[in-house]
């Protein structure tokens, strides 16, 4: 199965320095994704949603 994304391709690399995966699991993958162009991720992580911000009615003031 092909890497999906750079950042997918680096944690399979940490998984790899680690020993938590073989060198040929890790080359199989490598060699299925091929010269691919990969995105940094596949879901960018959501922006941090702006603050709604209330405009002040002004209240008419009424001198008597």
């Amino acid at each position: 199965m092909p890497f999906k994304s750079k950042a997918q391709r680096r944690k399979f690399a940490e998984l790899l320095v680690e020993g938590k995966i073989t060198d040929d699991q890790y080359e199989e993958w490598n060699r299925s994704t091929g010269k691919k162009v990969l995105p940094e991720r596949i879901h960018p992580k959501a922006a941090p949603k702006k603050a709604k911000s209330r405009k002040a009615t002004a209240k008419k003031q009424t001198k008597k």
